[in-house]
């Protein structure tokens, strides 16, 4: 299933309309409609500063691997 994004401001009267879309005349489709959210821009080089690693070094999930078995 492809899932396509647009963006649009709802109308005074509380209408959206969304032009351009991938599909056939009578295709049905789902609509889900969520207020924009924008993303958190990232500050430059060193996005991951503040974060602390406890036990960088320790193996992750090694219980789960088959071939350790």
């Amino acid at each position: 299933m492809q899932i396509y994004r647009s963006e649009t401001i709802v109308l005074p009267d509380g209408s959206l309309s969304i032009k351009g879309l991938p599909f056939q005349a009578g295709d049905e489709v789902e609509v889900i409609v969520r207020p924009y959210q924008r993303k958190q821009k990232l500050n430059g080089r060193y996005s991951l500063r503040g974060i602390t690693y406890l036990e960088p070094f320790k193996s992750v999930a090694e219980d789960q691997w088959e071939a350790l078995t």
